[in-house]
């Protein structure tokens, strides 16, 4: 399969759907990932290409979000920094994995972001129960994200869930300001990485920068429509559309004769 198969407006389409969803309930990757994989794009450049479509995105999701990020401004110097870190280290770790070896990775990285999803409505409560009702100490939270973010720049899937479980630690309450905070960090995240990814050359510009446009329209729709729209339920559907993605390429990755 190849891009005049999937067809441009298919995977913009796709970083539009992506980025809304992002806004919305995490997991937007699922969209563009293997969209651009059914392309013809290499793992690795699919990932790439995935992360620069989407990172404008979260960058309109945050603008949207802004009168709830002032809640949280203490926490934005200090987070965004480890975030940043992060990112730059998954992102060197991800182009030193190799491609085959990364598409041996995809259905265990898409199954544990499948997991995260369908696991978030009692993940938040158990953290908060876990808590007592108090946050965690601000270096506890900070060694968390430093990790989410080295995370979220080798691949990214249900980043988003761990940065709202991390959240839940700090004692955050109100799903708009931890939805503002987590689209800005991982604005953070995607964006060192994407600097990254387009010094190493992986990156895809002629599909990327028609998927930026609709991504940063998504993402603001998103963050716009968030109130309105049950994230429970676009989890759901994400959830199903990871689980087959995971059978998907899980048959594709361990099928392969071994080379």
């Amino acid at each position: 399969m190849n891009v005049e198969d999937v067809g441009l407006p298919g995977l913009m389409l796709a970083s539009f759907g992506a980025a809304a969803i992002n806004s919305v309930a995490g997991g937007g990757s699922f969209l563009t990932f293997p969209a651009l994989l059914w392309a013809g794009m290499t793992p690795i450049a699919a990932n790439a290409t995935s992360t620069v479509a989407l990172w404008p995105g979260s960058l309109s999701s945050a603008w949207g979000y802004r009168g709830e990020l002032a809640e949280v401004k203490r926490w934005l110097l200090p987070l965004g920094v480890v975030s940043a870190v992060g990112g730059w280290v998954g992102a060197r770790l991800l182009l030193a994995t190799g491609d085959q070896a990364f598409a041996n990775l995809i259905p265990l990285l898409l199954g544990t972001a499948t997991l995260l999803l369908a696991l978030q409505g009692q993940l938040m409560p158990w953290l908060q129960r876990l808590a007592g009702g108090r946050s965690s100490s601000g270096a506890a939270l900070l060694a968390v994200q430093a990790a989410i973010a080295v995370y979220g720049g080798y691949f990214g899937g249900g980043m988003g869930i761990l940065m709202l479980a991390a959240f839940a630690l700090l004692g955050l309450r109100n799903l708009h300001v931890a939805n503002g905070l987590k689209s800005l960090l991982g604005a953070g995240i995607n964006g060192v990485a994407v600097v990254v990814f387009a010094a190493s050359g992986q990156v895809a510009w002629r599909l990327a920068l028609p998927m930026v446009v609709t991504s940063m329209a998504g993402g603001y729709l998103g963050a716009r429509l968030a109130r309105q729209v049950r994230p429970a339920l676009v989890r759901q559907l994400l959830v199903v559309t990871g689980a087959l993605l995971t059978l998907w390429f899980a048959f594709e990755a361990y099928s392969r004769p071994p080379t």
